[in-house]
């Protein structure tokens, strides 16, 4: 086989390597041995001809780091199988010995310092984990902070790029670093490893420690919690660990409203929820015993909730309402990325489809929230779910009318945004008659400004004939019904008329049609029969005493 390709190394189960196997090495790996080894002889030693420096110094590293890799294996079995730490704390100080023997080595002159720095460093690394393990607080502290010291140094005497592995090295070990400090005495650690909770921190081997500090802390307080109210109703809590998770909950949703971080709010998302599945579980086995006593002493009111299903329906509305908030959380995010530009067309991006997914799990526990016991009589409390039920209701409706316009179904999609403004103009309605029930849901005028914009440019790509014509005929619509009426006639109207970017377009009526104007006006005397003429009697005798011959000579002019 040719040097230059890549070459694949079988391990088959016999009884030279189960030795490996053991050690985390599986039935078929693939190891590019060429590839690995002149990579390696490239970067510690062989360019200059320096084959001591890569005879020892990376042989007995590649050790350590297959020591402690395998502790770490471990470490996540040990979680169901406890016999496995004994071989865990086994390992890690292997590891560490084969750091120490790397620390010697380098101790060479040959070694530049910075290596030296290095080896130490990762000596007092592993050392603090084995430390740390064993429970040695002062000890694990003092290798800790070796470390962290000499990573910090190295960090600033590098550039920026390179100085970024030693700042998240130097990240990683300060949860252990304050978790040490706590059990040694200093009380004032559990702030900042609440604080680096909150970040992100404090992963890995860390991540259980810290839980259970959190989970002892709220355990030594519970004794002092005996009651809860809500909804106008104080119920005793006798059960531990409702208790626990009760005390808890305030600061875990302080904590989920502080995180930035998306991964870390889904951390935190899903720690709370399991912790009240727990709690919900615990409290339904005490039901069960609740239930039997009174079915052999048939004593108590049958018809009204028992405390004991009162807080039952008090831990599931926690756990409801935290499903709610955790996915209306997601959906955020991936609304946030659906508006950005795809830079990559190879991957797949989100869809209105993921949206919908969500919406329907929201409104799914919704529907799980006006069911619960003790709670049917409560119309204020009917009266919230009904209306957040509408803003999601609404919501879904935006983005399943997205996904038709996805796919160029402009009617489907008006049909849909109208019904979004119903849904949107009912929750506007209904919230003024229950204070601050909003404040915790998204803006519904937000959504009908942005469903108006969309219908707008829904309208402007129908007009410009980009929708299929042979589906949008067999759907019967508003918009598509004809209308032989000119387009300045019906303005405030919107129509699917493709007509009108045709030859020739419905646009005006030409020649417009006469239309009745009023005439010049006719003045009547209307005065004249109210008005009393003088006497002429004795003007009209004068005239009449000439005859005749008075006419005659009037005619000729003699009279005058």
């Amino acid at each position: 086989m040719a040097a230059d390709k890549q070459t694949e190394a079988k391990v088959s189960l016999t009884d030279e390597n189960k030795e490996n196997l053991q050690d985390g090495i599986g039935l078929e790996s693939i190891l590019l041995i060429l590839q690995i080894i002149k990579e390696s002889q490239q970067q510690h030693g062989l360019r200059h001809g320096d084959y001591q420096r890569y005879r020892y110094l990376l042989l007995v590293l590649m050790e350590a780091e297959r020591a402690w890799s395998y502790a770490m294996q471990l470490k996540q079995e040990a979680n169901t199988e406890p016999r496995k730490r004994f071989h865990l704390l086994a390992r890690l100080r292997k590891a560490a010995k084969h750091s120490e023997k790397l620390e010697k080595l380098c101790e060479s002159p040959r070694v530049d310092a910075k290596t030296k720095l290095e080896a130490q460093a990762y000596t007092a690394y592993l050392s603090g984990m084995v430390e740390f393990e064993l429970q040695e607080w002062e000890r694990a502290m003092e290798a800790f902070n070796k470390c962290k010291t000499i990573y910090e140094k190295l960090a600033s005497a590098f550039t920026e790029e390179l100085a970024v592995l030693y700042r998240q090295r130097v990240d990683e070990i300060s949860p252990n670093i304050r978790y040490c400090a706590y059990n040694i005495g200093d009380q004032n650690a559990i702030n900042d490893l609440m604080q680096m909770r909150l970040t992100g921190g404090g992963g890995g081997m860390m991540a259980e420690k810290l839980e259970s500090l959190i989970t002892q802390a709220r355990t030594k307080q519970a004794a002092t919690m005996s009651e809860v109210e809500w909804r106008g109703r104080t119920v005793p809590v006798k059960i531990d660990k409702a208790r626990i998770f009760l005390l808890g909950l305030a600061d875990n949703e302080s904590a989920i409203a502080q995180t930035a971080n998306e991964e870390t709010k889904e951390h935190l998302y899903e720690t709370l929820l399991a912790e009240c599945r727990d709690t919900i579980q615990a409290v339904r086995e005490e039901l069960k015993s609740e239930a039997k006593q009174r079915e052999r002493g048939s004593e108590g009111d049958s018809g009204k909730v028992s405390n004991l299903q009162f807080l039952h329906s008090y831990l599931t509305y926690i756990k409801l309402c935290t499903l709610v908030k955790r996915n209306e959380s997601m959906a955020h995010t991936l609304q946030a990325k659906l508006k950005e530009p795809e830079m990559d067309e190879s991957k797949r991006g989100p869809r209105p489809q993921d949206l919908i997914r969500l919406y329907d799990i929201i409104l799914q526990s919704l529907a799980e929230l006006s069911t619960l016991q003790g709670l049917e009589d409560d119309h204020t409390f009917q009266k919230e779910v009904s209306l957040k039920t509408l803003v999601y209701k609404a919501y879904r409706c935006f983005f399943i009318a997205q996904s038709y316009v996805l796919v160029k179904k402009w009617s489907e999609a008006l049909v849909l945004y109208e019904r979004v403004l119903k849904y949107a103009t009912e929750v506007q309605s209904k919230a003024k008659s229950l204070n601050n029930s909003l404040k915790d849901l998204p803006d519904v005028q937000e959504l009908i400004a942005e469903v108006n914009a969309e219908k707008y440019s829904l309208q402007a790509a129908a007009i410009l004939g980009e929708d299929n014509t042979d589906e949008t005929a067999e759907v019967p619509s508003q918009q598509q019904v004809k209308d032989n009426r000119p387009l300045c006639d019906r303005l405030e109207t919107f129509r699917l008329d493709p007509a009108l970017v045709g030859k020739q377009p419905n646009l005006v009526q030409f020649p417009p049609d006469f239309q009745p104007i009023p005439c010049k006006p006719l003045f009547f005397d209307l005065a004249l029969n109210h008005v009393a003429f003088p006497a002429l009697d004795d003007k009209v005798e004068q005239k009449g005493k000439g005859g005749f011959a008075g006419y005659i000579k009037g005619m000729f002019g003699f009279g005058s």
